[in-house]
């Protein structure tokens, strides 16, 4: 027994889908509620506006529904003046209906295009002023159809186009009429659609891009602030490695600085030997990990701020005159809170050469007891150079630096243009102070 399978042509496939579009966009719960949302306030022109008036902005779109629906009424109004016992279902028909047909969009937008072509047969036929649109049914039909189109997708305005045509020419086969106003109504509601899609496409490409820019944005932010990460481990890795060589070092040694030291002293400095040990070769492995194919260890030590002249000479030669002032008791502090003072007025000045050219800095140290105050502050750029653009990742690393050691970080613009960093960092007070110096 053979068993066929039957295969559905592309073209039924492509009908198929038309009419199921067709169904969702315009039969199904084609009378909800879907009230119209207020306008956004945040473009060009609207988020120069107060707040109060941006308010009443936001409600643009429901005013203009409102003014169509006004005009509406009176066009249908005009077009029913005269005398006659059909003069006030006139105005009801022809003013009022098609007026409320355009109000229902700010409510049941796909409702009131329904509403609308059922009404156009009956207006044309009480009134007999125009087949099948009469002038306010022709107004009030064009309104409903961009309102429609402009609150749903670009399909339902081209079933709607097609709708609208196929009513018209259905309607040219009955009643007495002279002329047809089908064939105005199919050129000028295809031109209002066409505008609308694409400034509705335009829109959606515009909020795509948006989007995407900031995923982008989010992203390239998070692998800058791995990199910064990365670059804080490897040099904290010097750092640590020294003083855990030294312990090593001490704990193999000191048992031979004492004569006859009982066992236990021995075993103990042992364990200690064996533990910074293992740690170095934990911290190696881990360093291992995050750091980059390219990378190699630095000959020098890490620098610390004792380095800090040579620093400041290097950026005077690059044209950036620094005063550099140092208050307080000058005292010697942990490696890892030297580095990233060090690295942190490094990145400063550097960001100050590269956006603000011809201007100066002023380089603040202040040593207090409960840690290290720093300030870094530059003016405004002066001079023909122009600024180079920068995506501000410089100041990731200085919050990087700045939160590993528990500390606080401000980075704003000042009052005549220019740009102040000011970090503290605690530290607890090891020995009394040694060197005051003031430069």
């Amino acid at each position: 027994m053979t068993e066929t399978t039957k295969t559905r042509s592309p073209e039924f496939r492509l009908a198929a889908g038309a009419i199921g579009g067709l169904r969702q966009d315009l039969f199904h719960d084609a009378f909800d509620y879907r009230p119209l949302a207020p306008m956004r306030t945040d473009g060009a022109l609207t988020r120069r506006l107060s707040e109060r008036n941006r308010a009443r902005a936001a409600r643009t779109p429901h005013a203009l529904v409102g003014l169509a629906a006004l005009i509406t009424a009176l066009i249908g109004i005009g077009a029913a003046d005269g005398v006659g016992p059909l003069s006030g279902i006139e105005i009801v028909v022809t003013g009022l209906l098609p007026a409320l047909t355009v109000a229902m969009t700010l409510f049941r937008p796909v409702g009131a295009f329904w509403m609308s072509m059922a009404l156009t047969p009956v207006t044309a036929v009480i009134t007999g002023g125009g087949w099948p649109w009469v002038p306010s049914m022709f107004f009030s039909h064009l309104v409903v159809l961009v309102v429609v189109a402009a609150r749903t997708r670009p399909r339902t305005a081209a079933w709607m186009w097609v709708l609208t045509v196929l009513l018209g020419t259905f309607l040219e086969n009955f009643g007495w009429h002279y002329s047809s106003t089908t064939g105005p109504m199919a050129v000028a509601s295809a031109f209002a659609l066409l505008v609308v899609t694409v400034v509705q496409t335009r829109r959606e490409a515009e909020r795509e891009v948006t989007v995407q820019r900031t995923v982008t944005a989010v992203e390239r932010d998070r692998r800058t602030l791995l990199e910064e990460r990365t670059t804080i481990a490897r040099e904290l890795h010097d750092v640590v490695a020294h003083h855990m060589s030294v312990v090593a070092i001490q704990a193999e040694a000191a048992p031979y600085r004492v004569e006859n030291p009982p066992p236990e002293l021995e075993q103990a400095f042992v364990t200690i030997r064996e533990n910074a040990v293992a740690a170095l070769t934990e911290l190696r492995r881990v360093l291992g990990v995050v750091r980059a194919e390219d990378y190699e260890a630095p000959d020098a030590p890490q620098p610390t701020l004792a380095q800090l002249d040579g620093l400041l000479a290097n950026v005077a030669d690059a044209g950036l005159v620094v005063e550099k002032t140092v208050t307080g008791a000058v005292r010697e502090l942990p490696q890892g809170v030297e580095l990233s003072a060090y690295r942190i007025i490094q990145e400063a000045l550097s960001n100050t050469l590269r956006h603000a050219p011809g201007a100066t800095a002023k380089v603040e140290i202040g040593y207090v007891l409960g840690g290290l105050g720093l300030r870094v502050v530059n003016g405004p750029p002066t001079g023909p150079v122009k600024p180079s653009p920068g995506a501000g990742h410089g100041i990731t690393g200085m919050r990087e630096r700045v939160a590993m050691l528990n500390g606080e970080m401000t980075a704003e613009t000042t009052g005549d243009g220019g740009y102040e960093i000011a970090v503290f960092i605690p530290v607890a007070l090891a020995q009394e102070p040694t060197q005051s110096e003031t430069s």
